[in-house]
């Protein structure tokens, strides 16, 4: 090729990069021009799919398309994470989750986490709460030690195997000071039959939030015995904090949205932005608040990425005391 055939076709190399990034930065500044799909790990009708709809409705208007839930349960609300996980990273293909990304990983079901993904925005915790039943001599987090002391290897704490709850045991009686070879986790598979057996005191404590304890608080079948969050819930003022009690931990099921791992920062800022607007309406908080017991908490970026190193350390932490069984 002669000198001059090539600098021509140099050029026109250059060229044609010029315009693919220009094409691409355009195609950015441009998003969303098509539908968002959220994909929500949970069938219908929970808290989590119900706050995510909630949030996305008020979210598409800011953003200027459609966010549509789509509900992916299956595999331990992995289904649906590994299918965001492997989409493309335009944008159009979002995750509603929460701290199930972690725990799936810790226990083994699947070998990613969060680092899986671009973090966007957290956008609301529902505080977790120990509880017994009406008629139960404990009354306060801080006597679940002393009791079990007095009782070793008699009393019973529900659980779901791997989920939620069974982290929040397992990090309680590590702050509390409490011999996991003292206790008795009886597992159940699913939180109507935690209820159940609390009521038919088959067990002593179970872990439950506003969402799924509130009506048998205010009816008083259920006994409140702390909120695992730094500050006491305005719906709940004189039940006092763990931390009140001496017991130095939080625990929340903390939701937020992710994208597939390298999609561009502008796209990741325009959806942490409409989300943000979102969570600033009255009737959306009080909404989150009042029907679902959560609180609003919206944080994105560097600030998301900093809470979800935190999260996970916490549960790794605690994952130390769990034997698993797959």
């Amino acid at each position: 090729m002669t000198r001059s055939k090539l600098a021509l076709s140099t050029t026109l190399a250059a060229i044609g990069l010029t315009s693919s990034l220009t094409f691409i930065s355009t195609a950015h500044a441009d998003y969303p021009e098509q539908d968002v799909r959220l994909i929500i790990p949970y069938g219908p009708g929970g808290a989590t799919d119900i706050i995510f709809r909630l949030v996305s409705q008020e979210a598409e208007q800011h953003l200027g398309a459609s966010i549509v839930p789509v509900n992916m349960a299956g595999a331990g609300a992995t289904l649906g994470s590994r299918n965001v996980k492997d989409a493309t990273p335009d944008g159009y293909t979002l995750l509603g989750s929460h701290d199930t990304i972690a725990l799936s990983k810790l226990a083994g079901t699947v070998d990613y986490s969060y680092d899986a993904f671009e973090p966007i925005a957290l956008l609301t915790q529902t505080i977790n709460i120990p509880t017994t039943y009406a008629g139960h001599p404990v009354e306060s987090a801080a006597d679940i030690a002393d009791y079990v002391r007095e009782n070793p290897g008699q009393v019973r704490f529900s659980m779901i195997p791997s989920s939620t709850d069974h982290f929040f045991w397992a990090q309680f009686f590590q702050e509390a000071g409490i011999d996991m070879a003292d206790v008795r986790l009886v597992g159940y598979p699913d939180t109507g039959q935690q209820v159940s057996a609390l009521m038919a005191e088959e067990v002593d404590f179970a872990m439950f939030n506003l969402p799924s304890g509130g009506a048998f608080y205010e009816d008083g079948t259920f006994k409140p015995l702390g909120i695992a969050h730094p500050e006491r819930l305005d719906s709940m003022p004189d039940v006092a904090t763990l931390r009140e009690q001496g017991i130095e931990m939080d625990h929340s099921t903390s939701r937020g949205i992710f994208a597939p791992k390298d999609t561009p920062q502008e796209v990741l800022d325009a959806v942490a932005d409409a989300y943000g607007q979102a969570l600033e309406d009255e009737q959306v908080q009080s909404r989150i608040e009042n029907e679902f017991g959560s609180v609003v908490r919206f944080l994105a970026g560097d600030d998301y990425q900093a809470f979800l190193d935190e999260n996970e350390a916490a549960l790794s932490a605690a994952a130390e005391n769990i034997e698993f069984q797959n």
